[in-house]
């Protein structure tokens, strides 16, 4: 049994969970992992996660590599594997080898899904898994004077044909090979079989599974959220790069140019990364999104719920003063939300005097996991623009927890007395909240 503590955390993270999963029902994702995760054992713990993903309405495409099984099978048979400009040769032996090695690598990712075991987070699972011929492919060809023969690329994705199993509730299973008109078999690279197939379901997520934990900057730190721009200024500078992650960050590129909603690279090492990744705030590897996820607006009906969920804690801590609902949605015209994906994770308020040229900043609040990323700065900024705009001149707050963070910023601390007329009628003497002033210049 949970203690009283763990079980608190556990209803706090379903909860947060909620609007990712009204959000991922019915949408599509590609999920792509090499044949590592499979020879490493590791793909167990994928299909809890996997099984999970589709009993919440998720439509599930995943691509399989093979690379470390078909070196194996070459190995075996004493056929050199051959490489040209990062590209394996694929002469007619070494196509027997791929064929056999991605068929077997096929049978036990099936087998490992059809898996129903009691007590298991696969109990009761009935995952049904769909392949076919849904990627037509054509040869690579002529690179630099050497002839990659078999070794392809893919040329269509048969969006439809996936689909109609998709609407059967079928996870779709696509492996690193591809068919011509002429009936011939190509070896494909699994980014591009995943990536093509991303950019033709016109897919909400492309999910990369890596041996790193994601795209790192200068610092070594994860970079948990990069735009088209970001992604593309790292590729073209001159630092250098780890293999997977010059490898998939410009097919993540690529996805996301195409209309692919959000590509993520995270690591296949850590357990439990995907729900990790997706059904957490701040993710645990690197995602490629267009443009910034961060909207900053006025405020409507409609967030005051969110507005509140931002608010309350602050409430019951005494930080801030309480508001009720109905309170709040007579004013909700006086605030500003500042959203990340759709999700409300800030506020402000502008209360304007402009008798006295003042405005107050109030219900200034940033959800925890979003401090110290710059946002209460970005609503600051904004809110004191809109004051300027209004001709008014000084910009007050009123604070009893606070008082450093707006010093840093220019504010400077006063009396109740140089508070607006007003404003000073409210004032209450038994919070004792410290009065700061700032200059709008």
């Amino acid at each position: 049994m949970l203690s009283s503590l763990a079980s608190a955390e556990f209803v706090t993270w379903f909860r947060s969970a909620a609007p990712y999963i009204n959000a991922f029902r019915g949408k599509t994702f590609v999920v792509a992992f090499g044949g590592e995760v499979v020879a490493d054992g590791k793909f167990v713990e994928l299909t809890h996660d996997l099984n999970l993903l589709a009993s919440l309405g998720v439509r599930l495409v995943l691509v399989h590599g093979a690379r470390p099984q078909i070196e194996q099978h070459l190995s075996h048979n004493q056929i050199e594997d051959r490489y040209h400009h990062g590209i394996r040769l694929t002469d007619a032996a070494t196509m027997l080898c791929v064929k056999e090695a991605v068929g077997r690598v096929r049978f036990e990712i099936e087998a490992l899904l059809s898996m129903g075991l009691a007590n298991s987070p696969m109990a009761n699972a009935n995952i049904r898994v769909a392949g076919g011929n849904f990627i037509t492919a054509q040869p690579i060809g002529v690179i630099h004077g050497v002839d990659l023969l078999h070794t392809g690329s893919v040329r269509k994705v048969d969006a439809a044909a996936i689909r109609d199993r998709l609407a059967f509730n079928e996870v779709i299973l696509l492996s690193p090979l591809g068919y011509s008109p002429t009936g011939e078999v190509f070896n494909l690279t699994l980014e591009d079989v995943a990536t093509a197939s991303a950019i033709a379901l016109d897919a909400d997520k492309l999910i990369f599974l890596m041996d790193t934990d994601g795209v790192m900057d200068k610092k070594g730190a994860l970079l948990h959220e990069l735009t088209i721009a970001a992604a593309n200024a790292i590729l073209t500078s001159k630092r250098k790069l780890p293999d997977d992650i010059a490898l998939f960050l410009p097919c993540a590129v690529r996805a996301c140019e195409a209309g692919v909603a959000r590509t993520h690279l995270i690591s296949r090492h850590l357990d439990g990364a995907v729900l990790q990744e997706l059904f957490s705030d701040s993710g645990v590897g690197s995602m490629v999104v267009e443009s910034s996820l961060n909207t900053l607006r006025c405020a409507t009906i409609d967030d005051v719920g969110g507005i509140l969920q931002l608010l309350q804690p602050l409430e019951a801590e005494g930080i801030l003063v309480r508001r009720s609902r109905e309170l709040l949605e007579r004013e909700i015209e006086r605030f500003v939300v500042l959203e990340h994906d759709h999700r409300i994770i800030g506020c402000a308020a502008l209360y304007p005097f402009p008798d006295e040229k003042t405005a107050e900043l109030a219900c200034l609040a940033i959800q925890p996991v979003y401090r110290r990323h710059g946002y209460g700065d970005a609503l600051l900024q904004h809110v004191s623009a809109e004051a300027r705009a209004q001709g008014l001149r000084k910009l007050i707050v009123l604070t009893t927890r606070t008082a450093h963070w707006f010093v840093e910023r220019g504010f400077t601390e006063t009396d109740v007395a140089a508070l607006p007329a007003q404003k000073k009628m409210l004032y209450n003497f038994q919070r004792r909240s410290k009065v700061f002033v700032k200059s709008l210049k």
